[in-house]
């Protein structure tokens, strides 16, 4: 029988409500001539399309405040729907994506909703995170009853289907994929990364899972959840799952403040912010992010607490 949300328990285990370490890097001194060369390429990020020579997975413009904020990027994008008559393994859902093609490959992330619901429930995410450079997937599960472990499975179908046979696969680069998801897709979210190691990127929002602890997983994961969650309480969901992530791994817990479970079914900024420069750092490579993730982001008005740490250099 299908777990209700409403009707879970868990053991609050959650960690103390502290900032992570805040880890400095020393620069390094590579000469006149190597600065002079850095000086004369970061001249040419002026549009989509320019990148550093020495990462070729960037996408975009340098990134501003205001520019992660904004309700669209630099892209224009487009939309392609599919039927779930289509596929096999999820329940089809849309596609969003960047419009030219002169910028080579993006990266891709699937997006999955929650317990009950449908893809027009975090249909925003698709053109937001589209317009800033990535293919994104926002789908329907086979049942909207669907556990997170099904869930999980869903995602890395439809991750298959978007890199394999969709009609935009060769705006891919296969090698460079994140999964997403909302209340039992966030749980769904773990499950996928947990179950495929490749993946880039994880961010579950307010996610609810009954199983508590993630060892297994080495993708770096943002987990977003909310004060004011009463279907899946932090303490019992979000933090725990965080908590339990390895130390080794990339990880970040930010609590909205404010906010309830279903705060991500609707636009929100912060949500925004804090996922496309993970997404960015993660799937892109792309350290020109690494600005808004560390040091930690402090406590504001819409941020109860933040934990984490600074990204590993690769």
């Amino acid at each position: 029988m299908p777990q209700h949300p409403h009707t879970s328990a868990g053991s609050p285990t959650s960690g103390p409500r502290t900032g992570g370490a805040r880890r400095r890097r020393p620069g390094r001194l590579a000469g006149a001539a190597a600065t002079i060369a850095a000086v004369v390429g970061l001249t040419t990020l002026t549009g989509p399309g320019a990148h550093a020579a020495d990462n070729p997975y960037e996408r975009g413009p340098a990134p501003t405040t205001a520019s992660i904020e904004a309700l669209r990027g630099p892209y224009a994008v487009s939309e392609t729907s599919v039927s779930s008559l289509a596929v096999t393994g999820f329940g089809g859902g849309t596609i969003y994506y960047p419009t030219s093609t002169a910028d080579g490959t993006f990266g891709a992330v699937v997006v999955s909703p929650g317990y009950t619901a449908y893809q027009s429930s975090i249909s925003w995410l698709g053109p937001r995170l589209a317009s800033q450079g990535f293919v994104v997937f926002t789908i329907d599960t086979l049942t909207t009853l669907d556990q997170p472990d099904s869930r999980g499975r869903q995602l890395l179908a439809a991750l298959d289907y978007l890199t394999q046979r969709s009609s935009v696969r060769t705006r891919i680069d296969s090698s460079r994929l994140g999964v997403m998801g909302h209340s039992m897709g966030g749980g769904g979210t773990l499950e996928a990364a947990k179950s495929r190691p490749s993946l880039q990127a994880a961010i579950p929002l307010t996610p609810w899972n009954l199983d508590k602890t993630w060892p297994e997983v080495t993708t770096p994961t943002l987990i977003i959840g909310a004060d004011g969650d009463t279907i899946a309480p932090v303490a019992t969901h979000a933090e725990p799952f965080y908590s339990s992530l390895p130390s080794a791994t990339d990880r970040a817990y930010l609590e909205l403040n404010g906010a309830t479970h279903f705060t991500p079914n609707t636009s929100n900024t912060t949500i925004a912010k804090y996922s496309i420069s993970w997404l960015k750092r993660f799937i892109d490579n792309d350290t020109r992010y690494e600005q808004f993730l560390c040091p930690l982001p402090s406590a504001s008005l819409t941020i109860e607490e933040y934990r984490g740490n600074c990204p590993h250099t690769s």
